[in-house]
């Protein structure tokens, strides 16, 4: 959101499962939506102001990084590799047994419409999940490069990304 407003001023973090009452009570502005929220905000009355994956796109041309697992840099290298490889095989598991991982899903949704859950999923759970590829660790490289020419950061240590 810095990124794309990178003046506004007063910016509250909340637990994104308040932002849309809080925006509907008149608390807030305008809230930064996340998770599931993207596809229901609309029947709830509010209204989009700018959709920020769209505006990276545009900006950057890139996947936009949404999440990443992250560790403290003084763990052993080969705790790391650990970690990433059982990560990566739950997420292999989930992509190959999706039907058996629903009832977990659905369990901690938020929003708990089977269509809304798989759109979510759809959108957010992709070839990216499983491999960054040179096409991700890019797009994480610039988003750390961007954030450190709007002074977000003050300094980028390497390597970001476990090889």
């Amino acid at each position: 959101m810095s990124l794309a407003y990178p003046n506004a001023k007063n910016k509250t973090e909340v637990l994104f499962s308040e932002i849309e009452q809080g925006v509907l009570d008149g608390k807030y502005d305008a809230g930064l939506i996340i998770h599931e929220s993207r596809f229901t905000y609309e029947q709830k009355g509010l209204k989009k102001i700018i959709d920020l994956g769209e505006f990276w796109e545009s900006l950057i041309h890139a996947p936009i990084p949404l999440g990443g697992i992250v560790a403290r840099r003084n763990f052993d290298n080969e705790l790391l590799q650990k970690v990433n490889r059982i990560i990566k095989k739950s997420v292999e598991y989930a992509y190959a047994n999706t039907p058996d991982v629903m009832p977990y899903v659905k369990q901690h949704a938020q929003e708990m419409s089977e269509e809304v859950m798989k759109k979510h999923i759809g959108l957010y759970v992709n070839e990216f999940s499983i491999d960054l590829g040179e096409k991700g660790k890019d797009a994480v490289d610039i988003l750390f490069k961007k954030a450190l020419e709007q002074k977000l950061i003050t300094k980028i240590t390497e390597p970001i990304i476990i090889q």
